[in-house]
C-alpha cells in the first residue's frame, strides 16, 4: 500500500486551483476594511483572536501534537486542537504530520517547505497548495490516529472555519445592536476577525518556514539552515527561535535564554501551575552549555553563507 494515501481527508480533496483561489479570496477579503471601516472593538477582537489562535498553533499543533513536548488531558488536547483549527491551517493531524516530515529532512530533499530546496515563495506559501501536500502523512502520526476526536477535527476543519465566520458575524451584530457606542457590525467584525486577523496569522506562521531559514543567527550548527530571528519570534509567540528548536526540538521552550521572548512557553508555565498541562520538557543544561557565545552569534548573522542543498 502506498504511503502517499491520505487516511481521512478525502472530503477535502479540492483541486489545486480551488485551494489557490481560496487563499487569494482570504487576502482579497482584507480589502473589505475599505467598506466596513474600523472600530476599536473590531480591531481589539481581531488582535485577541490572532493571539489566541496563534497559541493554538504554537502550543498545541506544534509543541504538543508535533513534538509531544508536554502532556495534557484529552479534553484539553481537544480544546487545543480546536484552537489550532480556528487558525484555518487545516487539522492537527495534517499539520503535525507535515511538521514531523520537515524535521526528518529539514533543508534537504524531502523537505516540502525549504527555501533552500525550493523557492522562497514556495516555502512561504506555495507548498500546501499542491495535491500531494494536501494529504495526511498517516505513518508519521500513528501515535495520534487512535483518538477519534482528533480525526474528527481533521475531517471537520472546513466546517469549523465556516462556524468561526458565522460566529464572528453574529457577535458583531450583537455588539452593534446592544452596544451601539462600539460602532461594530457583523460585517465589520467578520472582515477584521476572519480575513485580516487570519491573513496576518498566516504570514506570521509561514515566515517560520521561509524567513527563519534564511535570516538570523545560528547558535547551534544544525544540519539545516534554521536560524533564530527575534522578529519572527515576536510575531509567532516564540516560534522564531528556530535554530534553538531544530537543535533540540523536544523542549516545550524555544527561547532557551531569558532574553529570548517566548510567550507560548510562559503561558504553558501558567497552565502547568493550574494543573491543565504537565510534564513540560525543559532544555537540558548540556544543551545550554553547548550554545555558541553571544559575541559569535552577532558575527554569524552576516558572515555565514546560505547554502542551497539541491
Amino acid at each position: 500500500m502506498s504511503r502517499q494515501v491520505s487516511y481521512y481527508n478525502s472530503r477535502e480533496e479540492l483541486p489545486a486551483f480551488s485551494r489557490t483561489l481560496a487563499l487569494a479570496a482570504m487576502h482579497l477579503g482584507c480589502l473589505g476594511v475599505i467598506w466596513v471601516g474600523w472600530s476599536a472593538a473590531a480591531v481589539s477582537i481581531a488582535f485577541a483572536l490572532y493571539v489566541v489562535r496563534a497559541f493554538g498553533l504554537t502550543a498545541f499543533y506544534h509543541r504538543y501534537f508535533s513534538h509531544r513536548a508536554f502532556k495534557t488531558s484529552r479534553p484539553m488536547h481537544f480544546i487545543g486542537g480546536l484552537l489550532g483549527c480556528l487558525a484555518l491551517q487545516k487539522g492537527p493531524l495534517w499539520w503535525a504530520a507535515h511538521h514531523r516530515e520537515h524535521h526528518r529532512s529539514s533543508d534537504h530533499d524531502g523537505d516540502v517547505h525549504s527555501p533552500h530546496v525550493h523557492s522562497v515563495l514556495w516555502a512561504h506559501m506555495g507548498w500546501f497548495l499542491t495535491p500531494q501536500n494536501n494529504e495526511v502523512r498517516q505513518w508519521l502520526i500513528r501515535d495520534w490516529l487512535k483518538f477519534p476526536e482528533l480525526r474528527w477535527l481533521d475531517r471537520s476543519a472546513p466546517v469549523i472555519a465556516v462556524a468561526y465566520g458565522l460566529t464572528l458575524f453574529a457577535t458583531g451584530e450583537f455588539l452593534g445592536r446592544s452596544f451601539p457606542e462600539t460602532r461594530a457590525s457583523g460585517a465589520q467584525l467578520f472582515v477584521w476577525g476572519y480575513f485580516v486577523s487570519t491573513v496576518c496569522l498566516y504570514h506570521a506562521t509561514y515566515s517560520v518556514n521561509s524567513i527563519a531559514h534564511l535570516f538570523g543567527s545560528r547558535r547551534y550548527q544544525t544540519r539545516d539552515q534554521s536560524r533564530n530571528n527575534w522578529l519572527v519570534a515576536l510575531l509567532t509567540l516564540g516560534e522564531g527561535w528556530h535554530n534553538n528548536h531544530h537543535h533540540y526540538p523536544a523542549a516545550a521552550r524555544q527561547g532557551f535564554f531569558w532574553w529570548e521572548f517566548d510567550v507560548t512557553y510562559y503561558v504553558l508555565l501558567l497552565l502547568e501551575r493550574l494543573g491543565l498541562v504537565w510534564g513540560l520538557r525543559r532544555v537540558p543544561q548540556s544543551v545550554l552549555q553547548a550554545a555558541a557565545p553571544l559575541s559569535d552569534l552577532k558575527q554569524s548573522v552576516d558572515r555565514e553563507p546560505i547554502s542551497c542543498v539541491n
